[in-house]
């Protein structure tokens, strides 16, 4: 999962980058007035985001593998724990003697 976020994290550096030189060579328009550091933050948002869509396909599938057997080692471990509690809980009878 650190590896698909740090991937995620580059690859909207290099949009964020990228963005900004367009942005200060002329090539983008500029933001309104004081709005420019977050029209170029933005705009590189919205670059990087199909960029990491289509890129990072197999990486989020291996992500996603690794949240799904997580899950379920945590949900196999509470039925564990769940039926160790009932057996704790279970009252011990004293076997009947015929008489």
């Amino acid at each position: 999962m650190l590896r698909y976020t740090l991937m995620r994290l580059g690859i909207f550096a290099g949009c964020l980058v990228l963005t900004w030189g367009l942005v200060y060579s002329g090539l983008v328009p500029r933001g309104l007035g004081e709005s420019n550091g977050i029209w170029v933050v933005l705009l590189a948002l919205v670059i990087s985001a199909p960029i990491s869509f289509v890129v990072l396909r197999k990486e989020r599938d291996r992500a996603s593998l690794q949240v799904v057997e997580r899950v379920e080692r945590m949900k196999a471990n509470v039925e564990a724990n769940r039926s160790q509690e009932d057996l704790a809980d279970a009252p011990v009878t004293a076997p009947r003697q015929a008489s």
